[in-house]
């Protein structure tokens, strides 16, 4: 597979920012392997910048220009003695030909193989080659040259309704829930042209659409020496525009046999591809307990956390260790997981205005402290929240004994955590977390849709808000450090409460 035992990484150039950066420059830390930051014009004050041991400007602000010019982050990583580019999520992690790219250079590249990542790539070939091993697909049909009225015929064939979906990519585009055959026609070409805008290839398939089914998720890992484990499961369920917002482990969807059957599941269809890096084996699960394979996210995932507060396996490591040509320390009987976990993912985004990006300047930050509660952040007070890029700002991570313990611990997370000058979606979330749904772990993809109460806010903090953000711009300006802060101020009033 192209790799050789013990390659020794000692500098690592991380092709993305924020907080997937600041985390891979912590690992990084841990492992006594020096990191390279780099950054585009509005991010030359980003914390990530000021994490790493060295950084470097890429070019301006718009992605195309920066972190998704491969050129310039092969020829930057090389000009810093980096020996390895971490790509982290997003950005260039799943492009197979950047893969390439790197290691021709003689770069090590933190990822899996180039072949896996190209065949996963390509949801067609993925689920041929998932049939083929034997891991659950929903019913469907494929073909490179049937014609419109042929995916028609097999649409009615499989019986309405039926989603249409691009071969490459993700995120919802390119994809269309159609129910009835007067509207397939239509949802096709859309589905085609969104499929070529947004991946530059038109390649659609069909496949029965399953009402109302759970998001769950394996996280696994495989290496050069054929070795493959899970580490359990992630119940994603709570999406908007088909990306997730709220994920926990473990799902309180599956029993302990449905559990081993998806893992092994999970764990062969890794195998099939020779998988050699860390990854997650996403499913759908159906009200009747049966489960479809949906893809495979060839990188570290946003909600990684989760899984390493509850099995103690610091993922990152794991897969900078796997890169370095190392045989797992683990075998599947030697994963447990223990306890609850949920992570919130913050935006900066107006839940209640259609998930709208706000960014804007962070006039004052205050993470959330207290037993088991993990931040992972890029920002900090004074930070610059682009609209050129994910509107994620932080993840909160909350664990306990049980998921009552989690959820309460995320909740006073939620309400502790202070990011003023940008709209976030704190408070959308602590109301989906005190949903009697939600509680109940009644969650599927439609959630949101159909708890449209979690959208209702029902206490008007501007007032207060603008007030405290004015003191700030003029503590500021004056830049006088005796003016006390906006807390001691206000008194006992609290950001989110009512007086």
């Amino acid at each position: 597979m192209g790799r050789v035992d013990n390659i020794m990484i000692k500098k690592i150039l991380i092709a993305n920012r924020s907080e997937i950066a600041c985390r891979i420059i912590r690992a990084a830390k841990e492992m006594g392997i020096k990191t390279v930051a780099v950054y585009s014009e509005i991010d030359k004050e980003a914390l990530h910048v000021k994490l790493a041991d060295e950084s470097d400007l890429i070019g301006p602000a718009p992605a195309n220009q920066s972190y998704l010019n491969q050129e310039i982050l092969i020829e930057t990583a090389l000009k810093m003695g980096a020996d390895a580019i971490h790509p982290g999520y997003g950005f260039l992690s799943e492009n197979y030909e950047f893969n390439q790219k790197v290691r021709d250079a003689g770069l090590t590249y933190i990822a899996p193989n180039v072949e896996a990542m190209k065949l996963l790539g390509s949801k067609t070939s993925s689920r041929q080659t998932m049939i083929d091993a034997g891991v659950p697909v929903i019913n469907g049909f494929q073909s490179d040259t049937a014609s419109i009225d042929e995916f028609k015929s097999k649409a009615i064939e499989i019986g309405f309704p039926v989603l249409v979906k691009a071969s490459a990519g993700g995120g919802g585009k390119g994809m269309r829930i159609v129910r009835s055959a007067d509207e397939f026609e239509d949802a096709f070409n859309a589905s085609s042209r969104e499929a070529k805008s947004a991946f530059g290839d038109a390649t659609v398939f069909v496949e029965k659409y399953v009402e109302n089914p759970r998001h769950i998720e394996f996280q696994v890992a495989g290496d050069s020496h054929n070795n493959y484990i899970h580490l359990y499961e992630r119940e994603c369920s709570i999406q908007r525009r088909h990306q997730k917002v709220i994920e926990e482990t473990p799902s309180t969807a599956l029993t302990e046999e449905l559990r081993k059957t998806m893992g092994a599941a999970a764990v062969e269809a890794i195998r099939a591809v020779n998988y050699d890096s860390v990854g997650t084996v996403e499913f759908l699960l159906d009200d009747d307990g049966k489960f479809y394979f949906l893809e495979v996210n060839t990188r570290i995932q946003v909600e990684h956390p989760i899984t390493e507060m509850t099995t103690g396996i610091d993922l990152l490591k794991l897969q900078i260790d796997i890169a370095n040509g190392k045989e797992m320390p683990y075998k599947q009987s030697d994963i447990t997981q223990r306890g609850h976990s949920i992570e919130c993912r913050v935006y900066a985004e107006d839940a209640e205005k259609d998930f709208i990006p706000t960014g804007g300047k962070v006039l004052y930050h205050r993470p959330p402290t207290g037993l088991g509660i993990r931040y992972d952040t890029g920002i900090t007070t004074g930070s610059e929240i682009s609209p050129y890029y994910d509107p994620i700002m932080s993840k909160i991570i909350s664990y306990g004994s049980t998921r009552e313990e989690a959820i309460e611990r995320m909740k006073l997370a939620l309400k502790e955590t202070v990011i003023l000058g940008v709209k976030t979606s704190m408070d959308f979330m602590y109301r989906v977390l005190c949903n009697e749904n939600f509680i109940a772990g009644n969650t599927h993809t439609n959630f949101l849709d159909k708890n449209p109460e979690v959208f209702e806010d029902k206490c008007d903090n501007s007032e207060l808000a603008a007030l405290i953000t004015t003191m700030i711009n003029h503590k500021q300006e004056t830049e006088n450090e005796d003016t006390p802060l906006p807390w001691q101020i206000i008194g006992e009033w609290e950001i989110g409460a009512t007086k």
